[in-house]
C-alpha cells in the first residue's frame, strides 16, 4: 500500500515537474514570424529591428519571413491557418486586419477578429504625402491646386490595393476634390524606389520607409498623418494643421499568435515585446525610423484592431475602393 501510494506521489511530481518543464522551455527552436509585405516596407523594417531584440531575451532566433502580395492578404492568411504553437506568428497591419476585410468582406482567407491571438502593437507610425522632387510644387497648397487642375495627369503609388496606403489615399482624394490614379505595389519598398525613380510622381506611404529618402532629397514631403509636427521633418505639416484632420490617421505594427496559442505563450511574447520596446537601443533604431514604440497589452492592442476595423469598413464604403482595383 505504501509502495503504491509513494509511486503515486511520484507520479504526481514527476508531471508537475514535467509540466514547468515544458512551460519554461518555450521557445525551444526558433520563431518564424511572417511579414505580409515585401523587404525594404515600414512594416519590415520595423519587425526586423523589434524581432532582433526579442530574439535575444526569449534566447532563440525569430526568423523573420516576408510573405507579400494582395495587400498583406497571403502573408496573413498563412499566419492565421499557422499551428497554434508560437512558433509561427505574424505581423498585424491596419491593411490586413482592417483595409483588406474592409475591401473584400468575403473570400480573403482569413477572418481578422477572430483568426488571431492579438500579443502587443509593436509601433505607432505616422503616414505620410510626397512626392518626387521634378513634381511642379514644393508645399501642400501648391501640391493640391496642381492635382486638381490637372485631374488624372498624374500617378500615385502605394504599397498595393487595398492597403493602408492605398486607403490613404482615396481618402486624400476624396477630401481634396482631386484625381490621381492609383499605381499599385507589392509593398512599400518597390513603391518608394518607383517614386524616387520617376515613374510614379506621388507615393502615399508610412514614413519608416519614406524619411530616408525624404531627408537625402529622394522625396519631397507633402504632409504628415500625426497629432504633431515631427522633430525630423520639423518643417512638414501635419494634415490637421492643414484642415484636414479626417486624414490624420497613423498606421500601426503588432504581433499576432494564431487563434488558440496558450495563454503561457502568449504571456512569454508579450513580456519579450515590451522589454525589447523598452530597450533604448531599440527605441532610438525605431525612431530614427519615424516609428514611435507602443508595447501594449493583448486586449488593448485587441481594441485597437477593432476600432481600425470599423473606421476602414466606413472609408472603404464611402470611396468604393474594391479588392481588384
Amino acid at each position: 500500500m505504501k509502495k503504491n501510494l509513494l509511486s503515486v506521489a511520484l507520479g504526481a511530481i514527476l508531471s508537475i515537474s514535467a509540466l514547468g518543464v515544458a512551460h519554461a522551455a518555450y521557445p525551444e527552436r526558433p520563431v518564424r514570424v511572417i511579414v505580409p509585405f515585401a523587404p525594404g516596407g515600414s512594416t519590415d523594417i520595423v519587425t526586423r529591428i523589434v524581432a532582433a531584440k526579442m530574439g535575444e531575451i526569449l534566447g532563440q532566433t525569430l526568423v523573420v519571413e516576408n510573405k507579400s502580395g494582395a495587400g498583406g492578404a497571403i502573408g496573413a492568411a498563412e499566419g492565421a491557418r499557422a499551428k497554434p504553437d508560437g512558433y509561427t506568428l505574424s505581423i498585424a497591419t491596419v491593411s490586413t486586419l482592417a483595409v483588406n476585410p474592409a475591401c473584400k468582406p468575403t473570400g480573403l482567407g482569413y477572418d481578422p477578429l477572430k483568426d488571431f491571438q492579438p500579443v502587443t502593437n509593436f509601433t505607432n507610425v505616422p503616414n505620410i504625402v510626397s512626392v518626387n522632387p521634378k513634381f511642379p510644387a514644393k508645399d501642400f497648397k501648391a501640391f493640391a491646386e496642381e492635382l486638381k487642375a490637372n485631374p488624372d495627369k498624374y500617378s500615385y503609388g502605394s504599397s498595393g490595393s487595398c492597403s493602408i496606403n492605398h486607403l490613404a489615399g482615396e481618402a486624400f482624394l476624396m477630401a481634396t476634390d482631386t484625381k490621381v490614379t492609383h499605381v499599385p505595389y507589392r509593398g512599400s519598398g518597390p513603391a518608394v524606389a518607383d517614386t524616387v525613380g520617376g515613374q510614379v510622381q506621388v507615393l502615399f506611404d508610412n514614413l519608416p520607409s519614406s524619411l530616408a529618402h525624404v531627408q537625402s532629397g529622394g522625396l519631397v514631403a507633402m504632409a504628415v498623418a500625426w497629432p504633431e509636427r515631427l522633430a525630423d521633418l520639423p518643417d512638414v505639416p501635419t494634415y490637421k494643421e492643414l484642415g484636414y484632420e479626417s486624414l490624420n490617421q497613423p498606421a500601426w505594427y503588432g504581433l499576432l499568435a494564431p487563434a488558440g496559442t496558450p495563454a503561457e505563450v502568449v504571456e512569454t511574447l508579450h513580456k519579450a515585446a515590451v522589454q525589447a520596446l523598452q530597450d533604448p537601443s531599440v527605441k532610438e533604431s525605431l525612431l530614427k525610423q519615424g516609428a514611435f514604440a507602443s508595447g501594449n497589452t493583448p486586449e488593448e492592442f485587441a481594441a485597437e484592431i477593432k476600432a481600425q476595423y470599423d473606421w476602414a469598413h466606413d472609408v472603404v464604403k464611402k470611396s468604393n475602393i474594391e479588392l481588384s482595383n
